[in-house]
């Protein structure tokens, strides 16, 4: 057996992709139409762990996706925990729970989706302004 990809609904690509690549640093790896089934699935990896896929599942026609509670969230690995969430809040998205601790944050995909972010090693030694800020929302 064989871990695959975890697959996501999303309602706006566009604002997906800016989220998971732009701003998040995920590799479009590759992408199918389906001009019969009326979706289009993308599919992500962290660049060196394309083992590790997410899908980003576009349904063409138009639905309302509710926050199911049976999903928790998809974690990543990371170099620098605060330079990674300096570069998030630079583009504008919210740090649902800070890495206070140097060592965990939260944040939300634009589809509402909770990304837990893990600092790489040993937590790195707290610092401003991470170190007193609020969370935000829940994750």
């Amino acid at each position: 057996m064989k871990y695959l990809h975890t697959m996501l609904r999303v309602t706006d690509v566009e604002k997906s992709l800016d989220f998971y690549c732009n701003k998040l640093g995920l590799t479009e790896l590759r992408r199918h139409d389906s001009e019969k089934g009326r979706f289009t699935l993308i599919f992500l990896a962290a660049p060196g762990d394309e083992e590790a896929q997410v899908e980003l599942t576009h349904n063409w026609d138009p639905e309302e996706y509710d926050e199911g509670r049976n999903f928790g969230h998809l974690a990543y690995r990371v170099d620098d925990i605060y330079a990674l969430c300096q570069k998030l809040m630079d583009a504008g998205v919210t740090i649902n729970r800070p890495p206070r601790d140097g060592h965990m944050a939260f944040v939300r995909s634009p589809d509402n989706i909770s990304i837990e972010l893990l600092q790489k090693g040993d937590a790195l030694p707290p610092k401003k302004p991470w170190a007193s800020m609020p969370s935000v929302g829940h994750w």
